[in-house]
């Protein structure tokens, strides 16, 4: 029979010697890779107490930014959730109304913005083709949950406080251009 490697590999049914049968250098080597592993270093840390240091361009959890003013950066262009490979991004954009100019930014935002978590793969294209820089990726770690719904992340655990100093700082990830002004992402 042909193959499309053409690497066809003849199967031959020979017997077992005695050595073979009995499994015993098999066992042996067993055990030695084992006791070799028992008394070797430990790989394992305690984590709470213990915590292994990160990368610098570690990406963890999402977060949507506010600007200066404490408005909403995000507009709902969607590019977000067109660059995402893994489609974990939904968005329902809407309409700003009169009197929510402190709110939104732009005339348009993200009424609905989710991130399934489980989903993610945590690439950050997100973060790259937002023209507005409203969405980054920090450091902070997802947080475990029970269920599948506690890892769709809607706007309630994904935009960032009013309050200055509750603010999410995001400067290890990020370096501005002097003379550009432009946001440039840190790769090192």
């Amino acid at each position: 029979m042909q193959t499309l490697t053409n690497r066809a590999k003849v199967v031959t049914n020979r017997k077992l010697s005695l050595k073979e049968r009995l499994y015993l250098p098999a066992i042996a080597n067993g055990l030695r890779i084992t006791l070799k592993h028992f008394f070797g270093k430990k790989a394992t840390i305690s984590y709470p107490e213990q915590q292994r240091p990160f990368s610098p361009v570690f990406r963890g959890q999402h977060v949507l930014k506010r600007d200066e003013e404490g408005r909403e950066r995000c507009t709902a262009c969607g590019l977000c959730a067109v660059a995402c490979p893994a489609e974990a991004i939904t968005i329902v954009a809407e309409e700003r109304k009169p009197g929510e100019e402190k709110l939104y930014r732009e005339e348009k935002y993200a009424a609905v913005y989710e991130i399934n978590m489980l989903r993610c793969i945590f690439c950050g294209f997100c973060e790259e083709a937002c023209p507005k820089q409203a969405i980054c990726l920090t450091e902070r770690i997802t947080l475990p949950d029970y269920n599948r719904a506690g890892f769709i992340y809607g706007k309630d655990k994904l935009v960032e406080p009013v309050e200055a100093d509750r603010r999410i700082d995001i400067t290890k990830r990020i370096r501005i251009n002097p003379g550009t002004g432009a946001v440039e992402r840190k790769t090192t």
